[in-house]
């Protein structure tokens, strides 16, 4: 459990116990600022390009920080107009003292928003892979089951430009190869990110002009993290050193890199369907067709190959496959 200084858990109480009520509802609203037009427009591109209609429920993912709520706020807006149904799944790790009680507090925020069903799912993070992995496994794992149990078309992550950015970056500095530059798509299975051109400004801008009170996660500040670290002090030096715009820069290159690797992945099943006859108990390949392919190919067909028998394979497994052709 995280222990919170006394500056942070001032700043958590008061925001447990402001009267969310004194303020208008964002619905009521009328004045439209540039950052709420932003995330507003941004909720339905996202819409039209997942195929989300009219009829279908939406879930936003939303922790009760300023991105997520941000999004929350924009989704409460314009579901209604699109005919829509849009609720909310508030995942609550047990990790720090405090969040049980923010999780309530954000249910209560979202449900005066309009969003309907709310929920707050509490769940156990294991230890398997490290605190942030595990905790991902855990959030992902119960926003599916609420997909499931409500029958939602999509659940909608407040993930931004930034975190694409810090994304990219990390992804860099781990050596993951073109699918970890990818970085984060804006649409995967049921997962939609609409807010990936949304700068973290922007959403606290549309906070502050929607009248929003967010949650400030102080997690978000300690530098055990690698990924804070990053936030805090690698993306800054490189602003400093290099001139704005890095995160718009590496966010675009994931863009460009995740359009070359999706048509790299199509021209590798056309060719593992061509090469590779799959019978009851085992998988026939056809060696001189493999041989053939141009080495990015090859490797994706090798990958997929040794994932038809299960497990997790990395580089050095498709590249021992590689040197047997």
């Amino acid at each position: 459990m995280v222990l919170l200084n006394r500056l942070e858990a001032r700043a958590n109480l008061a925001w447990l116990h402001k009267d969310y009520r004194k303020e208008p509802a964002l619905t009521d609203r009328p004045r439209l600022t540039p950052a709420i037009a932003d995330v507003r427009r941004a909720v339905r591109e996202s819409w039209d390009a997942s195929g989300v209609v009219a009829g279908d429920l939406v879930l936003v993912a939303c922790s009760g920080g300023p991105d997520s709520l941000a999004l929350a706020g924009a989704v409460a807006f314009e579901a209604p107009r699109a005919g829509i149904r849009a609720g909310a799944v508030i995942v609550e790790h047990g990790i720090q003292a405090v969040t049980r009680e923010v999780a309530a507090r954000t249910a209560d925020v979202l449900t005066e928003l309009g969003l309907d069903p709310v929920q707050v799912a509490h769940v156990s993070v294991g230890d398997v892979g490290g605190p942030e992995a595990a905790a991902r496994t855990a959030r992902y794992a119960a926003l599916d089951e609420a997909a499931a149990t409500l029958g939602a078309k999509a659940i909608m992550l407040g993930h931004t430009l930034d975190d694409q950015a810090e994304t990219v970056l990390l992804g860099l500095a781990r050596g993951s190869g073109p699918r970890a530059l990818n970085g984060m798509a804006g649409q995967a299975g049921l997962y939609l990110r609409p807010l990936l051109g949304i700068k973290r400004e922007t959403t606290h801008a549309f906070c502050s002009d929607s009248g929003l009170e967010p949650w400030t996660d102080p997690q978000n500040s300690e530098d055990r993290f690698t990924r804070v670290r990053v936030r805090q002090n690698v993306l800054p030096k490189l602003e400093s050193e290099l001139g704005p715009g890095i995160a718009e820069s590496l966010a675009r290159t994931a863009e460009l890199i995740r359009e070359d690797s999706d048509h790299l992945d199509e021209l590798a099943l056309a060719a593992y369907e061509s090469i590779v006859a799959a019978g009851p108990t085992s998988l026939t390949l056809d060696v001189p067709g493999l041989e053939a392919l141009a080495k990015p190919i090859r490797n994706r067909v090798i990958l997929r190959t040794l994932e038809v028998f299960g497990g997790t394979f990395s580089r050095v497994h498709v590249l021992a496959v590689a040197d047997l052709v």
